[in-house]
C-alpha cells in the first residue's frame, strides 16, 4: 500500500499543514466513510457537520474553516483541488498491462517506444507508432498509421481506427471507438451513395475518452479534440466536430456534424447539439437540452423539459399544441387595442 505524509502531501497541493507533519496517509475517503489512516475533504458547507464526527486521521479545508481540536489538516484555497491532487497521488488502479503479452500481435514495421506494456490479443498494426510509457489494455485494435502519445492509458477493448493520433496523457476507457466512419452519404433518386470518410481523429493531449463512446473521424478535413478536455461515457462525436481545450462533455451527449465547442464549455448529459453550428467559449448547457442554433454569448442555456406528474404532463403536451392559436389570437386583440 502506497503512503505519504502529511508534510510530502502538503508540498504536492501547496497547502500549510496542521498537526503531526509526519503522519502517515495511505487512501482518501469521505468525510462519513474515513478511517485511520486516510485523508478527507470538506468542500461543501453543508458537511461541516460531519467534520466533527469523521474517523478520517486528517482533512483538506479552506482558511476560514475552525477544525476540532487535535485534528490534523491540510489547509488550501481550494479543498476538492486539493482532494484530486492527493487522490492521483495515492491511486491504486492497476496498470492496464504489464509487458507485452505473448498472444499480442505487433506489426515488425510498428514503432514501440521505451517501456511500452500491450495486453493478451491486443493488436498493434502497421505502421503505427507507440510513444514512451504507453499502456494498451488486452483485446485493443490501433490501426494502421495510429500514433499513440507518450504516458497515455488505453484500457481493454479500444479500437482506433487507421491514421488517428492520440497525444500524450490521454486516457481512453472500454469499449471507446476512434475514428469509425461519419454517417456520410449523398442521395441519388431515393438511394443512398456512401461517402468515403478520408479524415482522421485527432485527439490533443490530456484527454479523457469515457466509456463506449465513438468519435467519427472526418468526411475530408480531420475531427478534433483538443488538448485538456474530458469526454464521458457514451457520448457520439460525428465527424468534423471541433471541441476546444478544456471543455467538459457529461454521458450520453451526441454532437452532430462539424459544430465546433469553444474552451471551458459544460455540457450536461444527454444533450443534443445541432450540426454546423458554433458555441462560443464559456457557455454552459444544462443536460437533457436541445441546442438548433448557435450560442454567441458566454452564459447558463437550458431546454430540457423537467418531468411531471403524467396528468399534469398530458395537459400541457395538449397546451402546448394550441400555443399557435393561441398566439394568433392575442395578435388579434392587441391588433384591436392597438397595443
Amino acid at each position: 500500500m502506497h503512503a505519504m505524509t502529511l508534510q510530502q502531501l502538503a508540498s504536492v497541493i501547496d497547502a500549510e499543514w496542521v498537526g503531526d507533519g509526519a503522519l502517515s496517509i495511505t487512501g482518501v475517503a469521505t468525510l462519513a466513510s474515513a478511517k485511520s489512516g486516510q485523508i478527507a475533504f470538506l468542500a461543501n458547507e453543508k458537511y461541516r457537520a460531519q467534520l466533527e464526527m469523521t474517523q478520517a486521521s486528517a482533512v483538506i479545508v479552506a482558511p476560514n474553516v475552525e477544525l476540532p481540536a487535535g485534528m490534523a489538516a491540510l489547509v488550501t484555497k481550494n479543498p476538492y483541488a486539493g482532494f484530486a491532487k492527493i487522490a492521483q497521488q495515492l491511486d491504486t488502479t492497476p496498470d492496464a498491462a504489464e509487458g507485452i503479452a505473448a498472444s499480442a500481435q505487433v506489426s515488425t514495421t510498428a514503432r514501440l517506444g521505451a517501456n511500452v506494456a500491450i495486453g493478451s490479443l491486443t493488436i498493434i498494426a502497421d505502421n503505427a507508432v507507440i510513444g514512451d510509457n504507453v499502456q494498451i489494455g488486452a483485446g485493443c485494435y490501433i490501426g494502421p498509421g495510429v500514433q499513440i502519445g507518450a504516458n497515455t492509458k488505453i484500457w481493454q477493448q479500444v479500437v482506433i481506427y487507421h491514421n488517428c493520433a492520440v497525444g500524450r496523457d490521454c486516457l481512453l476507457h472500454s469499449g471507446a471507438v476512434i475514428g469509425a466512419d461519419g454517417f456520410g452519404w449523398a442521395n441519388e433518386n431515393g438511394k443512398w451513395v456512401k461517402i468515403p470518410q478520408l479524415g482522421r481523429v485527432v485527439i490533443h493531449d490530456r484527454v479523457e475518452i469515457g466509456a463506449n463512446t465513438t468519435v467519427d473521424r472526418g468526411a475530408l478535413d480531420d475531427t478534433i479534440i483538443s488538448s485538456g478536455c474530458i469526454i464521458d461515457n457514451q457520448c457520439q462525436i460525428a465527424h468534423n466536430v471541433f471541441i476546444d481545450e478544456d471543455t467538459a462533455i457529461a454521458g450520453c451527449t451526441v454532437l452532430a456534424g462539424s459544430c465546433r465547442i469553444g474552451k471551458r464549455c459544460l455540457i450536461g448529459g444527454a444533450t443534443a447539439i445541432n450540426g454546423h453550428i458554433e458555441i462560443c467559449d464559456d457557455v454552459q448547457i444544462s443536460g437533457f437540452s436541445m441546442v438548433i442554433k448557435a450560442i454567441t454569448e458566454p452564459g447558463v442555456y437550458a431546454s430540457g423539459i423537467p418531468a411531471a406528474p403524467h396528468r399534469e404532463w398530458r395537459r400541457n403536451g395538449a397546451r402546448f399544441r394550441q400555443l399557435d392559436d393561441l398566439f394568433q389570437r392575442v395578435k388579434k386583440i392587441e391588433k384591436r387595442l392597438d397595443v
